[in-house]
């Protein structure tokens, strides 16, 4: 299922073939610097069935980002639910992204999270799509602001699915984009 494409990317649900590039992405210990865990082959498995599942059920998920010349998977990027209440409402849509470390610096996520912000507005008719990083994710935070994103000063949180064993890791700041008119 194409969810929809840009220039150089198609934006898709996962495949059974997009498996070890998940697996990758969610294992290497410099694309997962801000996640205080990386994922051993059965959790980035169980995690792709769950989320592909769930892109067939509702629409909603971390969509396959794939190469249109190729269909080659080189990452994520998507409108998900991230299920943070009281911090976030409930039914606030976030997007959120991840590639392998060979594709970055290309453009990429902000080719793809461009699109999905078009489609969440136009097509699920969204009225605000929100965004959260670690705040010393620099990187993310560049694309928020890219992508028209704007701080929230008074919605940054300690984020609580982060343990205290990670310290460093739980202030995130929010990003917020309302429908354009």
């Amino acid at each position: 299922m194409i969810i929809t494409q840009t220039e150089r990317l198609r934006i898709r649900n996962w495949q059974e073939s997009d498996r070890d590039l998940f697996f990758e992405i969610n294992s290497d210990p410099e694309v997962m610097t801000f996640f205080p865990f990386r994922r051993d082959r059965a959790d980035a498995d169980a995690l792709f069935d769950r989320n592909r599942q769930a892109i067939a059920d509702t629409g909603y998920g971390l969509f396959a980002l794939a190469l249109k010349e190729t269909n080659e998977p080189i990452g994520f990027c998507g409108l998900a639910i991230p299920d943070l209440a009281p911090i976030l409402p409930i039914g606030t849509v976030e997007i959120g992204w991840r590639l392998a470390r060979r594709h970055w610096s290309k453009g990429y996520v902000t080719e793809a999270a461009s699109a999905l912000l078009a489609f969440g507005f136009e097509t699920r008719g969204l009225e605000e799509i929100v965004s959260f990083a670690v705040a010393d994710n620099h990187r993310s935070i560049a694309v928020m602001e890219r992508i028209g994103l704007v701080r929230a000063i008074d919605g940054d949180f300690d984020h609580p699915r982060v343990p205290d064993t990670h310290p460093h890791l739980k202030r995130h700041v929010l990003y917020r984009r309302k429908r354009p008119e």
